[in-house]
């Protein structure tokens, strides 16, 4: 049995686009992909690029929330456009403090594309974040205005939702009651 056709770009419910990409873990080199978070909820998001002003704020947001994903189950992978060389120099800079999550490279603009926030005019990805669920399937995408940092908070919030596997009414809060459907 043949299995489903990837979408173009990153769908809600769909497969997540493939990757394979050079990244920086601590201060080494390492190819990571998407096969390697199978069976794990992945944060995944995109910054514009190393050396900027907002992105630092949203690289050391995501990794001062790392326990509160790894309750979750939950890893976090961060990706632009720049080279490895360049993440590396940044992580060297001291300016990120120690980081505990991939920063990878799509260098080839690739997988910005594949997931719908290559800003083809600038070359950057936009801010864009996914989470992807055990199985490999996109659940939740936000693109938004590269001015406007993320909500580590928020993605926690719509993380333990999306775990709770039931329907979560306007301003659900982790604890909070869950509608249930009629059988």
């Amino acid at each position: 049995m043949q299995s489903p056709p990837r979408p173009a770009r990153a769908e809600i419910g769909s497969p997540a686009p493939q990757f394979a990409l050079d990244g920086v873990i601590g201060l080494e080199f390492k190819k990571i992909s998407l096969t390697d978070y199978r069976g794990k909820w992945l944060v995944l998001f995109f910054y514009p690029g190393d050396f900027t002003f907002v992105c630092p704020t949203e690289i050391k947001g995501f990794n001062a929330g790392l326990g509160e994903f790894s309750k979750l189950s939950a890893e976090v992978v961060a990706v632009s456009v720049d080279s490895k060389f360049s993440h590396l120099a940044w992580l060297k800079g001291g300016t990120l403090g120690k980081v505990g999550y991939p920063l990878l490279s799509d260098f080839s603009k690739q997988t910005a594309r594949a997931y719908g926030v290559l800003d083809e005019a600038s070359g950057a990805a936009r801010r864009g974040l996914f989470i992807i669920d055990p199985a490999g399937v996109v659940q939740y995408q936000v693109i938004h205005n590269d001015k406007v940092g993320r909500s580590v908070e928020e993605t926690l919030r719509v993380l333990e939702a999306l775990q709770t596997d039931e329907l979560c009414p306007l301003n659900w809060k982790p604890g909070g009651s869950t509608i249930r459907m009629k059988e």
